[in-house]
């Protein structure tokens, strides 16, 4: 649905939040955050990540150190204790993704202004000096 809006409904913006950003600003967000930024790309539409800086890890490099909570296969195979899954069905549930920084063109906006992932960093850095 958010392609398709994306391809037919005249969308200018997307805009998701982040529940954690690293160092060169990959950003991890509920799952189907990725496939929204790959999308927006697609049909060039600018892709912002809102975060407050309290949510900026500077201590990893990149998305790729992030610990992605993997949820029950369950989650997906049963309803209320009954299982509506054929035997068999493998699962995997993440219940988070990475977005790599190289999608998310519109910038990271947070309590102090919006830049471009590479120039997050440098940001976050320079306010922690002057506080």
């Amino acid at each position: 649905m958010a392609a398709a809006a994306m391809a037919h409904q005249g969308v200018s913006a997307v805009i998701v939040g982040a529940d954690r950003v690293v160092a060169n600003g990959d950003t991890a967000n509920k799952v189907g955050t990725y496939q929204l930024a790959i999308a927006a790309k697609h049909h060039g539409i600018p892709f912002y990540v809102a975060a407050p800086s309290s949510s900026c890890d500077l201590l990893l490099e990149t998305g790729q150190q992030i610990v992605i909570e993997e949820r029950p296969g369950q989650e997906l195979t049963d309803v209320n204790g009954v299982r509506i899954a054929a035997p068999g069905i493998g699962v995997w549930n993440p219940a988070f993704d990475v977005t790599p920084h190289d999608l998310i063109t519109g910038g990271i906006i947070t309590e102090l202004g919006v830049f471009a992932p590479k120039e997050l960093q440098a940001a976050l850095t320079a306010t922690a000096t002057v506080s």
